[in-house]
């Protein structure tokens, strides 16, 4: 029988991309998720049968450990960008991946992959940081051997980072950021499974990666490329933190009125201070090129999934070409 690989949050931005490389290597994939109805979508990466979306809960014990019955090795990609709910930071970031952690343990799982992000630090202003600092710390504690993976901004067709400013690029001639001479690193989804997947065999040896794409780009920078990749002029516009953090501070207030019914999903003061500190690989630190992985450039990928915020979509270049044309 093939091997089983439990993916918490396997349906999610990474954890759909490891999926897909364990199902092609031969392994039955085992997506432990909160919705499993929605991420019958994983279902066509293998075979019929190989790749199955089930119920799970992170925050539950029970449901952790029926997740992972008769799994030879457990990848966990669940994190939150934004509190929602019993859906905290420590809930699910610290809490969380120590409970995966330590059921792994004591199911005697031979291997564990934890995602965490570059910037865990326990000593962080950003609770974010913070937790996932925090839950490194217990899956190390109770899986020594494991694998940990700390991406910088992660970028792809399903990001949440240049879709959302491309969308918001639609809305009008300033596109306003919140720490514009911050370094990002961003490295592409499929070089991070990539990772994940050797910490699931084993050709990663264990410990700490930090993995961050072949170039370092301030937040300005990055806009500015993702502004010419779907032909839009923008003013970019640099909001200093102070006005940031009253700004989210607001649409915080806003939130706790309502008593959650108004999601800040927006910007929040935790979101301020992560955009304070730069987002890069540190010195010294293992990474994609300790694993043999050639990172991907963020040019070689951002056309292929940003043409549909240009003027005219994918009609765009014919349509520049038309202009051209003598009459």
């Amino acid at each position: 029988m093939s091997r089983l690989v439990t993916i918490y949050g396997g349906s999610g931005f990474v954890g759909r991309y490891i999926a897909r490389r364990m199902a092609k290597q031969g392994w039955r994939v085992r997506v432990a998720v909160r919705r499993p109805n929605e991420a019958i979508f994983v279902r066509p990466y293998g075979t019929v049968g190989q790749v199955e979306p089930v119920l799970c809960n992170i925050r539950d014990d029970e449901s952790v450990r029926a997740a992972m019955i008769g799994a030879d090795a457990v990848v966990n990609c669940v994190g939150v960008l934004t509190e929602r709910a019993k859906n905290s930071f420590d809930a699910v970031q610290a809490e969380g991946a120590g409970r995966v952690a330590r059921i792994a343990a004591e199911m005697g799982v031979p291997r564990l992959v934890h995602i965490s992000a570059i910037g865990a630090d326990a000593e962080s202003d950003s609770r974010y940081a913070r937790t996932k600092a925090a839950g490194e710390a217990w899956v190390l504690a109770a899986f020594p051997q494991a694998v940990i993976l700390r991406p910088s901004v992660i970028f792809g067709p399903e990001d949440q980072f240049f879709n959302r400013f491309a969308s918001m690029s639609r809305l009008g001639p300033v596109l306003p950021v919140v720490g514009g001479g911050t370094k990002f690193q961003p490295v592409y989804v499929d070089d991070v499974a990539q990772a994940a997947v050797m910490g699931v065999l084993g050709t990663a040896a264990p410990g700490v990666y930090e993995l961050g794409g072949p170039d370092v780009h301030t937040f300005r920078d990055l806009m500015r490329q993702m502004l010419a990749t779907i032909h839009r002029r923008r003013l970019i516009v640099n909001i200093p933190f102070g006005i940031a953090r009253l700004m989210a501070g607001a649409l915080g207030l806003v939130q706790a009125v309502s008593m959650g019914l108004i999601h800040n999903g927006t910007l929040t003061r935790d979101q301020v201070a992560n955009l304070a500190r730069d987002n890069v690989v540190s010195p010294g630190a293992r990474g994609l090129t300790d694993l043999g992985i050639t990172s991907t450039p963020v040019e070689a990928v951002l056309p292929g999934y940003l043409w549909r915020f240009r003027p005219s979509g994918q009609y765009d270049a014919i349509k520049a070409s038309a202009k051209n044309l003598k009459a």
